[in-house]
């Protein structure tokens, strides 16, 4: 009986030590989920490698902090609603396109994006489903989403152009801690109904909610000196649907018709002064067309979405196809389509389209699933007040709002915002075990074997890349701090080659360091310059086989090294490629332009310079300055010809 009895004793022990470092692990995952939450924004929406590795980085802590959970938990469940399913539908899709990829490089990239996305929502939905992890990552960000208003509110007010310690593009625009003021807008749009529902809905402290509601009052002030048009009419809807959300309760009427009329009695002020805004914004960039141009985005990417309607062009491919599909009237690179659903048809095609769909129709379907289970019952006088109910109902109308802005931008190609928006998802797929039990899944050793390997996995190829693209991402950096034509910057660029191979802005740096240095004469063979500069373009033509710049430059070389016209004529079919990958493009109409005047033929060179003036007609010193010059010769020309 004594030894049974000590048996006992340790195996009590024994779980009491695995239910604390469970626990423990619990709050680590929480912590480095707040802490991704809150980096993506304060490091300017983690767009630069260095950013994201860094939160590759966290997320390879969430996963090997619930690996340790599956094996230490005493019986260890997953929380498996149908959403999961679509989005790992998505994945599979995503890598099998993976593979088909025409540019590798920026595939993966895309590639890699998804699967932190995928591995965070399923952190989340599995983790962080208890009400008080979910409330601290609600309070969080709204108090996040605070900070960074005040910020944007602060550059408004002084016109600062600075983000951090950065100079920024829009003087005159709040910013917060993002570069691009929409992006500032969408974040604050996803947190602003979130603040407001813990307000009315929520069952917390007096003071906290105090904080909450100035929280949301700094919030919308901050959308306001975005002065993102999209922005406000997001906020407008948004908070319209939040509005009729409440008077459709019965235990919320008086405080949403409240609202209501509070918000539309600002409206009203702050419709008064939009014109006087936007004439500033005006001020501020005179001559400014780009959210004109978005039209123009628009009809590139519908375009490129007809001539591939079924798998589209790759992902991330959009930027890398526009210039065969540029308008005229637009010579800058959009990045994105500025319409994440039309980004969608171009990049992944029908087929993904349909998969991304199915992904917000399953997370709609839970949050209706879970609505009345949530909401709870009435007592004899009201329903209680619920903070399950006000994340419920301020997380489904903050993904509302980005799903809205979806359509003028591109604010979830932003990590930060795609991040929150995953975790806001993931909250509300949460929401569904209130509804049913019927999506808990007992984790048993096959299940668990097969769980703790995928997550393993995750962490190699997650580790592997943030490592990788810091690396490189080093070098790269070295390189635009060193002079242009010196010879550390070419070494910064080879050492950065050597780690990413794929990289095709890479190898085009180099090769244009090789040509820069043969056609100023800066070394003793400036022909042997030349050569190694085309092995380099030859290089970028086979890793991106859509930039038109590399069968540029290496026609140019030709031409630089040609000691005869039947050489010179072996150039030609390179220009031909060119023009065809950037037909509407005023830096490529003019450099081939310059082709003809080397080679002589300055009447086809005048055109081609005619043509590229056209397309950009400030700001074009290739074009102005060699069109006075064939001109010149074709006068001179002329002038012998006459009797």
């Amino acid at each position: 009986m004594a030894a049974e009895s000590s048996t006992d004793w340790m195996q009590s022990e024994l779980n009491m030590d695995r239910e604390r470092l469970d626990g423990w692990c619990e709050r680590g995952i929480l912590a480095l989920v707040l802490g991704i939450l809150v980096f993506g924004p304060l490091a300017l929406g983690a767009v630069e490698a260095w950013q994201f590795a860094a939160i590759e980085a966290m997320t390879i802590g969430v996963l090997v902090l619930w690996v340790v959970r599956l094996w230490v938990a005493r019986r260890p469940q997953f929380l498996w609603p149908p959403i999961c399913w679509a989005v790992l539908a998505f994945v599979a899709y995503a890598v099998a396109r993976y593979w088909r990829a025409d540019i590798e490089y920026a595939a993966r990239l895309e590639l890699m994006r998804i699967l932190l996305y995928t591995f965070l929502f399923l952190a989340v939905l599995n983790n962080l489903h208890r009400q008080e992890a979910m409330n601290a990552i609600g309070l969080t960000v709204v108090f996040l989403g605070m900070a960074i208003a005040m910020y944007a509110c602060w550059q408004f007010a002084t016109k600062s152009n600075r983000v951090w310690n950065l100079g920024g593009m829009y003087p005159g625009r709040g910013t917060g801690t993002f570069v691009y003021p929409n992006s500032t807008s969408a974040f604050l749009e996803m947190l602003l109904p979130l603040a407001l529902s813990y307000v009315i809905i929520g069952r917390l402290p007096h003071v906290t909610k105090i904080f909450l509601g100035y929280a949301a009052a700094v919030m919308l002030a901050g959308i306001g000196v975005t002065l993102s048009r999209g922005g406000w009419l997001v906020t407008a809807l948004t908070l319209l649907v939040f509005c009729v959300a409440m008077m459709a309760q019965r235990d919320y009427r008086l405080q949403g018709l409240i609202l209501a009329l509070a918000l539309g009695a600002g409206g009203m002020l702050a419709a008064s002064r939009a014109q006087v805004l936007m004439s500033r914004l005006q001020h501020t960039f005179p001559g400014s067309q780009a959210d004109d141009m978005r039209l123009t985005v628009w009809q590139s990417g519908f375009e490129m979405w007809q001539d591939h309607v079924w798998w589209g062009v790759g992902p991330g491919h959009f930027n890398y196809r526009f210039r065969q599909y540029r308008p005229s009237l637009l010579q800058r690179q959009p990045v994105r389509v500025h319409d994440e659903y039309l980004n969608v048809l171009a990049d992944w095609g029908v087929a993904g389209a349909v998969l991304v769909a199915g992904v917000w129709v399953t997370l709609g379907w839970g949050v209706f699933r879970a609505w009345k289970a949530v909401r709870g019952a009435r007592d004899d006088f009201s329903r209680k007040k619920s903070n399950k109910f006000a994340l419920l109902t301020g997380a489904a109308t903050g993904v509302l709002a980005i799903l809205l802005h979806s359509v003028v931008d591109f604010n979830l190609n932003i990590p930060a915002i795609a991040i929150l928006t995953v975790t806001l998802m993931a909250l509300l797929s949460s929401q569904l075990r209130f509804a049913t039990e019927r999506y808990w899944f007992r984790a048993r050793l096959p299940l668990k074997c097969l769980a703790t390997l995928m997550l393993l996995t995750g962490c190699a190829g997650l580790g592997w890349h943030g490592w990788q693209s810091a690396r490189e991402d080093h070098w790269v950096r070295l390189a635009a701090g060193e002079a242009q034509f010196s010879n550390e910057r070419l070494s910064s660029l080879k050492k950065a080659y050597a780690i990413e191979p794929m990289n095709f802005d890479t190898t085009y740096a180099i090769g244009e360091w090789y040509r820069n240095h043969s056609f100023l004469n800066m070394g003793n063979d400036p022909d042997a310059l030349a050569r190694e500069a085309m092995k380099w373009y030859r290089l970028g033509m086979k890793l991106n086989p859509f930039d038109g710049y590399n069968w540029l430059r290496y026609g140019m070389c030709l031409d630089w090294i040609a000691s005869d016209s039947a050489a010179g004529d072996d150039s030609t079919p390179y220009y031909e490629r060119a023009d065809e990958l950037d037909p509407n493009g005023y830096f490529m109409s003019a450099n081939i332009g310059w082709h003809y005047a080397q080679t002589g033929d300055n009447a086809a060179a005048r055109t081609w310079f005619q043509r590229s003036l056209r397309l950009q007609w400030d700001e074009n010193d290739i074009a102005t300055s060699y069109l006075s010059i064939v001109e010149k010769r074709l006068h001179e020309a002329a002038a012998k010809q006459k009797p």
